[in-house]
């Protein structure tokens, strides 16, 4: 299990109950759990769905689509049920964000879940975890029975005369269903592969019926947003990037872990403050700031806040908050190759851009790792990649192809130095050889 590691500049909000024993209801209880639901049910829809704009909550999934905006766009009469999806395959490379709280506050993933359900008008919720989280299910499913036991979910919620019920489910271990309508397609018992769009899931949804996806940390939050406010939470953070964000910082630094830091935290000072600095002493070369699918930043760019806007700006994505440190022992080309086999290996194959264009930039990038490549190579590495994007169904084609972009725009230099049969000058697995 990972540590919990903690840092002053910490604001602590969705991790406040982490390392207190909340896995136990009575706990959670003790620690104002189940507080924010009940003044849900108390002030209405209009008034939850108002505090989530006011709040600033942005998606914490990647996207960074405005949760309140996102729930005010189901339609309150619906021909038919509606849901709320909670979205826990953490399956992107360097995030590990939503583990932290499935592993130590999992009733505020219920809680969470149960708000959203009276913002919207639903009576049923489900809470999707990855496949290689099975042993975080069994914490869930215990956190859910006892809601049950205590009367919080089920029929006539808190007195209330609503009724509202959670099941809980986990998947196969596919990327792919990270993606919110192949997750409704994996959810239904069918292949993960997603939707064409629009319909769109607020209106027609799980099942056919208008449905709100959000990501685990986005719906753990909404808790917290209630109980102090939606302003309140709103200044926390930067202009139009409310409040906190665990950001995972891993890589090549001295102390690597979880942290809760606000939105708009500078990235330079979580690398060489929060982080401890790159480790053995060495440099840093590059950083990936938002999970594997977010464009490399350089040394010289990291002077950002840590936002959606900022880090869009800086021409990459904020993402899933996976913050990945390289140091300059690194080779690019090696850590290209590994990221685009994870999205070759990851590819639903439903669409030809993604499926054929994943396995020629392996093909392609293995090809100039090994020594074997040619100068033209280096251009259809990028014009392969700039012909995948906008072009796929879902996002897992952009994904591949935005770090892909970025590794040969910024690090072209270490792809020409691998041409001609040049040996690696950073080679230390010298299995990728065989790829």
């Amino acid at each position: 299990m990972p540590r919990l590691v903690s840092h002053p500049d910490e604001v602590k909000i969705i991790s406040r109950r982490f390392g207190q024993g909340a896995t136990d209801i009575d706990k959670y209880i003790e620690l104002d759990g189940y507080e924010a639901v009940q003044k849900a049910i108390e002030k209405g829809l209009d008034w939850i769905i108002n505090e989530m704009k006011v709040s600033g909550l942005r998606g914490r999934g990647g996207a960074g689509f405005p949760t309140g905006l996102k729930w005010s766009f189901v339609p309150k009469q619906a021909d038919r049920p509606k849901y709320v999806l909670v979205n826990g395959d953490e399956s992107e490379p360097a995030t590990c964000k939503d583990h932290v709280i499935f592993l130590h506050d999992p009733h505020a993933v219920i809680e969470g879940t149960m708000i959203a359900g009276l913002a919207i008008g639903s009576k049923l919720g489900f809470i999707y975890l990855r496949g290689e989280y099975r042993y975080l299910l069994k914490i869930m499913e215990k956190a859910v029975a006892d809601a049950y036991a205590k009367g919080f979910l089920g029929k006539n919620i808190f007195g209330s005369g609503i009724d509202f019920d959670i099941v809980t489910q986990t998947g196969a271990g596919a990327y792919e269903v990270g993606e919110e309508s192949a997750l409704m397609e994996s959810l239904e018992g069918k292949r993960g592969v997603p939707r064409i769009k629009p319909p769109f899931p607020a209106v027609v949804g799980l099942y056919g019926g208008p449905t709100v996806i959000n990501n685990a940390e986005t719906i753990a939050s909404v808790p917290h947003i209630l109980l102090m406010g939606g302003e309140a939470y709103a200044k926390v953070g930067s202009e139009r990037n409310g409040g906190t964000r665990l950001f995972g910082i891993s890589g090549h630094v001295n102390n690597p872990g979880v942290y809760e830091l606000p939105m708009g935290y500078n990235l330079k000072k979580a690398i060489y403050e929060v982080g401890g600095g790159v480790r053995g002493g060495h440099t840093l070369k590059a950083v990936v700031p938002g999970g594997s699918s977010t464009p490399v930043l350089l040394p010289k760019e990291i002077d950002i806040g840590l936002d959606f806007d900022q880090v869009g700006k800086a021409g990459s994505m904020l993402g899933s908050g996976g913050i990945v440190v390289i140091d300059d022992q690194t080779c690019m080309v090696e850590f290209a190759l590994r990221t685009i086999q994870f999205y070759q290996h990851e590819s639903c194959g439903w669409c030809i851009p993604c499926r054929e264009g994943t396995d020629w930039l392996k093909k392609t990038i293995g090809r100039v790792h090994a020594g074997g490549g040619i100068d033209k190579d280096l251009d259809n590495i990028r014009y392969l990649a700039e012909n995948m994007l906008g072009r796929t169904f879902c996002p897992l084609g952009d994904a591949a192809a935005m770090p892909t972009i970025g590794f040969i725009k910024k690090f072209r230099h270490e792809f020409e130095d691998h041409l001609n049969g040049k040996p690696c000058p950073y080679a230390k697995h010298e299995e990728l050889a065989l790829v």
